[in-house]
């Protein structure tokens, strides 16, 4: 019994080992600013030429990616852009920040009462949160670093990270071309300032961590500064919506397609 228990343990292992995603194709790299570290992940396109240019990706993952191992933030989204079709027909310099389990993409008042149900007070005023300051002051470096094509910056996060994705438009209201954010969600107030932007929003309306009202809200007031949006809501889809996000087939053509 204990030899046939090892065997299928075994088997076990090798089979989640050799299905497992190999993110090395990821430079692990760390972004050093005074006290401050940011962990991050960059990857570059096959075949990179620094005679060409490249559109950039920021992807901000969302709450339970956060830490500093450098590690969790490409358990979601990091698959998409290392599959062989994609790197081809859409090359680009893709970055993975993380965030530390101490602090938030974006500024917000999170509040969960008794029953669970969570409440978002998006603060429109004071500093960035230190990783999305940090975060910033990488993207701006790396277009300095590598080749970018400064009419092909983009951002999209999920959750916590999409919430992040509105703030670093309003903070940076000329510098993206397109924004992606999932299951996020931010002060209505603000869209007067993410007007220049286009804008693809994602959300599942069974979600029971970030209520879909919140991307709603963002997409009405988008329409309203008459800002090129659309939003996407997946009836059947819980907080994991970016499982649908990512499966649409006009994910990457879309947002490649889109310039300042």
């Amino acid at each position: 019994m204990k030899k046939h228990f090892l065997i299928i343990s075994v088997l076990f292992l090798v089979f989640s080992s050799s299905h497992a995603q190999d993110f090395s194709a990821y430079q692990k790299k760390l972004f050093i600013k005074g006290k401050d570290t940011l962990p991050y992940r960059l990857l570059l396109p096959e075949n990179y030429n620094a005679k060409k240019t490249y559109p950039l990706i920021l992807f901000l993952h969302g709450r339970g990616e956060s830490g500093t191992d450098n590690e969790k933030q490409l358990v979601h989204g990091a698959d998409l852009f290392l599959k062989p079709e994609n790197r081809k027909k859409y090359p680009a310099i893709v970055l993975f920040p993380q965030c530390t389990e101490t602090s938030f993409w974006s500024n917000v008042d999170f509040r969960q009462d008794s029953a669970g149900t969570r409440t978002f007070n998006f603060l429109t005023d004071g500093d960035a949160t230190t990783p999305l300051a940090l975060t910033q002051q990488l993207v701006y470096k790396l277009m300095k670093q590598f080749p970018v094509n400064k009419k092909q910056v983009y951002v999209m996060g999920l959750s916590m990270g999409g919430m992040g994705t509105f703030e670093m438009v309003r903070r940076n209201p000329n510098l993206f071309a397109a924004a992606m954010p999932i299951c996020g969600g931010a002060n209505p107030g603000t869209a007067k300032y993410l007007k220049k932007t286009n804008w693809w929003i994602f959300h599942g309306a069974k979600d029971d961590v970030v209520n879909p009202a919140l991307s709603q809200k963002m997409f009405d007031a988008l329409k309203k500064e008459n800002a090129i949006v659309k939003f996407t809501l997946y009836p059947e889809a819980n907080h994991n919506s970016w499982d649908s996000a990512f499966a649409e087939p006009a994910f990457l053509s879309w947002l490649f397609a889109q310039h300042k």
